[in-house]
Formats: C-alpha cells, structure tokens, sequence
C-alpha cells in the first residue's frame, strides 16, 4: 500500500446549484488517525462519502490506495443476524472457510464479545452494537475506516468507553483512520491531526497535530490545549498563543 492511502485534490462538491466543498486539498498518510470537524452542516459526512467512493466530486480528484469501510453513527447491524453473522459478513470475500472461522474468533475476542457470538443486536447494548459494528468494518483487508460520528448516540460514560475500546482495537489491528465528529474534545483525543472545516461551502481552514501517543486521558495538556485551540478556529473561544497552521 502506497504511504497515502486517501488523497484529496481540488476537490469542490455541488448538490444541484448548492456548493457544499470548495477546493479541498487534503492527505492522510498511512496508519494516520484523521479527525474532522467544523460547524454543523458544513459537509463532513459528504467529505466521507467522496473519500468511500460513494460519491463523485463535482470538481477534482479523491485517489484512493486500498479498501475502505464506512462505520456510521447509528450501527448498520442486520437485526435477523447474530453478533458472529453480522462481523462474518466483512469476512465474505476470504474463500478459506477455517480462515474465515479463525478469524471470526480473533475478531470476537478482539471486541471481547466471544460470549454474546449468539446474541441478536436487541440483546445487545448500544455500546456492544456498535463493537460488531467496528469488528465488521475491521474485518478481511480493509485498509481504510471512515468513521461518521460512530459514538454520538451513546451517552458519555459509553463513550469515553469506546474511544479507549477502538484505540486498543487499533493497536491490534492498525489502521488508517478518517474520524468525522461534532463532538471537539473527541476529535483531540483520539486524533494524530485535525482538520477544521470551514463553513459552507467547506475549506480546509484549519489544521493541527497533537503529538502525545496513545493511549491519553481526556485530561492530558496535549489534549486540553487542542480543544481550546479549535474552539478559537471555529470562533467560539479567544485565541490561544499558538495560532494553528492556517490554509489560505
């Protein structure tokens, strides 16, 4: 796999006569934690749909090196399904029926669901649905997640929960990462770099990094310091010292 497995170039996206992205240039590079934020409908969750395939920019060019799998904030579990049914459909494409089964165990393990395999996802929790969720879209070759505000219907407890549940599962089984939220502080602690949109129609306004490894608490400087530093891009907050690198 090439170092950049998404490259965005130029791109603008118009739906009808509507601009929603404008000249968006942008590079995740490989094994790269992404987040996204920027005000509420300011074309997030069209950036992840152009970066999947499912769209087609209007203007420009999104280059993709290798497989993605989209996880969204609601899970997308087939409710006839069990957990195992539901993560063996990522695994549909290995022929090797032990493989699939071995790897079906790993994955299991991996969310720590191996005693609810037979469950329906009404017999799960929010927080475990959306475990099957992130071992489906894990499974097989995926090189890629495109994650669209996948913990915004949990409470907090939940969620700080699965932050810390898909950074270990990350550790495992490393990926790239393009992690859409509205929710700020999300973004600083799970994230290598944020980028922060700009109104519509979207621009990269903004970006950063924050260079702590993982795993980091809520409360880390690092962290802190990130979140008060895209409130102020986002003109919610003063300005702290260290201006992010802006982009014309």
């Amino acid at each position: 796999m090439n170092a950049s497995p998404l490259l965005v170039e130029g791109v603008s996206h118009l739906y009808g006569k509507l601009e929603v992205l404008r000249d968006l240039w942008m590079e995740v590079g490989e094994g790269e934690f992404l987040g996204v934020v920027g005000p509420s409908g300011c074309g997030k969750t069209t950036l992840l749909n152009l970066l999947s395939g499912h769209f087609r920019p209007t203007a420009g060019m999104v280059i993709r090196a290798g497989r993605t799998r989209m996880v969204y904030q609601h899970d997308g579990l087939l409710p006839w399904l069990t957990a195992a049914q539901n993560i063996d459909l990522g695994l549909r494409e290995l022929p090797n029926g032990d493989e699939r089964q071995q790897q079906l165990g790993e994955l299991l393990e991996l969310i720590r669901l191996k005693g609810f395999a037979g469950h329906y996802p009404h017999q799960l929790s929010g927080g475990m649905r959306q475990r099957v969720e992130l071992a489906r879209a894990m499974a097989g070759d995926t090189d890629v997640l495109l994650m669209d505000e996948p913990f915004s219907a949990l409470d907090y407890q939940t969620r700080l929960q699965m932050r810390r549940e898909l950074i270990r599962m990350l550790r495992e089984r490393p990926r790239t990462v393009v992690f859409v939220t509205h929710d700020i502080e999300e973004a600083a602690h799970l994230a290598d770099r944020v980028i922060v949109l700009s109104g519509g129609p979207a621009t990269v306004h903004a970006e950063l990094r924050i260079d702590e490894p993982q795993p980091r608490s809520v409360t880390h400087p690092a962290v802190v310091h990130a979140v008060e530093r895209i409130l102020a891009e986002l003109g919610l907050e003063t300005a702290p010292e260290e201006p992010l690198e802006v982009h014309a």
